[in-house]
């Protein structure tokens, strides 16, 4: 019912900056909650960042709060995660997801993912 494309990875020294999207089509964007999920090569899929409905509500995990800045535009049924002082240990694949639940944090608690797309923080 609904499908996400991540865009916007690439290579970045670290201390840069970059901006991940994430477009959704399919059923109303607005009816979800989103957040983002990374992936590091030999390790386990870990929450990045949440946010709800319509942007009220935030969560981060604590190794990318402070650098990293989730937002939405409904109107263009876009999901965005700004990244900023980044870190070698920030390289991931970065993934997008859906949940029909505001609040969601686990892996489990999301209902719709994206392909990926890859960030590499290296000098």
């Amino acid at each position: 019912q609904v499908q996400l494309v991540e865009s916007g990875g690439g290579l970045v020294q670290p201390g840069g900056s970059l901006r991940v999207s994430c477009a959704a089509s399919g059923r109303t964007f607005s009816s979800y909650a989103m957040g983002w999920f990374r992936q590091a090569p030999g390790k386990e899929r870990e929450f990045v960042a949440a946010i709800d409905w319509i942007g009220a509500r935030l969560d981060y995990a604590d190794s990318v709060k402070g650098r990293f800045t989730i937002s939405r535009d409904n109107a263009k049924n876009t999901l965005y995660l700004q990244m900023n002082s980044l870190k070698p240990e920030d390289t991931a694949v970065y993934y997008c997801a859906a949940s029909r639940r505001t609040g969601a944090t686990q892996i489990t608690q999301f209902d719709y993912w994206g392909q990926g797309t890859q960030v590499t923080v290296s000098s």
